[in-house]
């Protein structure tokens, strides 16, 4: 197979959401359909052939190493895979320095890190796009493919109302951009002390962003009703305040009761079952969590070939 031909342009990097406009947004979701219908057919898809994915981790993961790992491979390429035990990242090496060295030997870059600063650093002195698998601010590519997963089941997500319930934490942030990118409304329920920040937020367009103090309201008419573990990575001091904090806060069969009746249930796992969800709507007829763990594989192979390629 003959690789396509690069379409030229500047060196682009995914650090947030908004880092794409809602137009290139929607041509990765649209590609991550044509690649995942080639891949439920068996058909080889080896756009990224020869090229190479350096990933890059300082915090753990399950989703985001198998599903970058394997789809880099599905595409024809190859992979890296590098801990802070067993780069130079975790003897203090600066990470501008390990940024220089790794994108001249790769082709693009995903790392898992902490604060955004960081990333946001590393992607500074890369030659080669650089993907936020994770940071403490944003989670984009989950985004991605939970939009992804949402238009397979109920269609087009403008005009609709996603509820999120729980932490104000890198989901929150992100899907509250993606509201404002593709014109649907954000509920957003957090407990007292856990707010949204209203520095981070700013102003955002009217219709976007609704807070509200019950959850159950929160959730009343919304087409997505979705969450995340109560305390993220890197917050583990914190566990047991935020247990009693956040014990109204359970995504339970009341909760989805007053959503939609086709409201679809999402979350980006690990999930505690008892704590932010109930087994009863992990494990319900609403629930998506399946699909749309798989779906991270197909949006970030449109992610990488939009990246390295450009418009196909």
């Amino acid at each position: 197979m003959t690789p396509p031909t690069p379409t030229t342009g500047p060196l682009r990097h995914f650090l947030q959401l908004r880092d794409l406009s809602a137009a290139e947004l929607s041509y990765v979701l649209e590609r991550a359909r044509v690649i995942k219908d080639k891949f439920k057919r068996y058909e080889p898809h080896l756009t990224l052939h020869d090229r190479t994915l350096a990933m890059v981790f300082e915090k753990a993961s399950t989703r985001t190493r198998v599903s970058f790992e394997a789809g880099m491979y599905q595409m024809g390429g190859s992979v890296i895979h590098l801990t802070t035990n067993d780069s130079q990242l975790g003897r203090s090496e600066p990470i501008e320095d390990t940024a220089r060295v790794i994108s001249r030997m790769v082709d693009v870059i995903m790392i898992r890190t902490f604060e955004q600063e960081r990333i946001e650093r590393f992607a500074a002195h890369s030659r080669v796009p650089v993907i936020n698998g994770l940071t403490n601010e944003f989670h984009p590519c989950q985004i991605v493919a939970d939009i992804f997963t949402f238009i397979e089941h109920r269609g087009a997500i403008a005009g609709k109302t996603v509820a999120w319930i729980g932490d104000a934490n890198n989901m929150s942030y992100t899907w509250l951009q993606a509201a404002e990118m593709l014109g649907f409304t954000l509920h957003v329920s957090t407990p007292p002390g856990y707010e949204l920040d209203a520095a981070r937020i700013g102003t955002p367009a009217p219709g976007v962003l609704k807070q509200f103090d019950d959850p159950l309201e929160a959730c009343r008419g919304a087409h997505l009703v979705t969450t995340d573990v109560w305390t993220s990575m890197g917050y583990e001091d914190e566990n047991a305040e935020r247990l009693k904090a956040f014990a109204d806060w359970c995504v339970d069969a009341e909760l989805m009761a007053a959503a939609d009746p086709q409201a679809l249930f999402m979350h980006c796992l690990p999930a505690h079952r008892g704590e932010e969800v109930t087994g009863e709507v992990i494990d319900g007829p609403q629930s998506v969590v399946w699909d749309e763990a798989e779906n991270r594989l197909h949006a970030q192979k449109a992610l990488m070939e939009f990246l390295l390629l450009g418009r196909l």
